[in-house]
């Protein structure tokens, strides 16, 4: 299965969130961190995205006659790179969307059936803004996400620490004027 196939699923995402900053995770830590899926659904799918080369094991150990695997991210194969990206078409598009948008909302229910949960305390945002942008401007502001965020996706877990989940999305809702110079 290629990395698109692979990561264009919902539950498969989550994994791969769930992995991200370094971590090392059994199968059963991963289940605990997604207890509205289903134990038998995340060994599936922790399988596939090991055959696919998205997670490797990190060490294995003997646990009451069983092998214990510990799995970590390969973060080399954990994301569509820019020619991939370039690639897709409009229903690979639609797919990768999709999963994105079922894995959010997933995530976000899980978070809210939390005992403790609390939106307001831990500064949950789902805002979204129309702003006009010229092509120049978009790819200023995208520049000015990437350097803010950047630098925070190596922060491994430590203490009050909290993994936050960021879904930056753009995309025109019209099409710009045409422009009568241009003609």
């Amino acid at each position: 299965m290629d990395p698109l196939e692979l990561l264009a699923q919902p539950v498969r995402l989550r994994i791969v969130h769930a992995m991200r900053g370094g971590r090392t995770l059994t199968t059963s830590q991963l289940c605990a961190r997604l207890p509205d899926v289903s134990k038998a659904t995340v060994y599936r799918h922790v399988d596939l995205l090991a055959a696919g080369g998205i997670l490797e094991v990190a060490d294995e150990r003997r646990v009451r006659g069983a092998v214990e695997r510990r799995y970590r991210l390969r973060q080399d194969r954990a994301a569509i790179d820019a020619e991939t990206a370039e690639s897709l078409t409009l229903d690979d598009h639609r797919r990768g969307f999709a999963a994105a948008m079922a894995a959010l909302i997933a995530e976000f229910n899980a978070y809210l059936d939390r005992d403790r949960a609390d939106p307001a305390a831990d500064l949950v945002g789902y805002r979204q803004h129309a702003v006009w942008l010229s092509h120049d401007e978009l790819l200023e502001m995208i520049g000015e996400m990437r350097r803010a965020i950047a630098p925070r996706l190596a922060n491994p877990p430590g203490p009050g620490r909290a993994r936050y989940l960021i879904s930056p999305i753009q995309f025109p809702v019209e099409e710009p004027p045409a422009d009568p110079e241009a003609g």
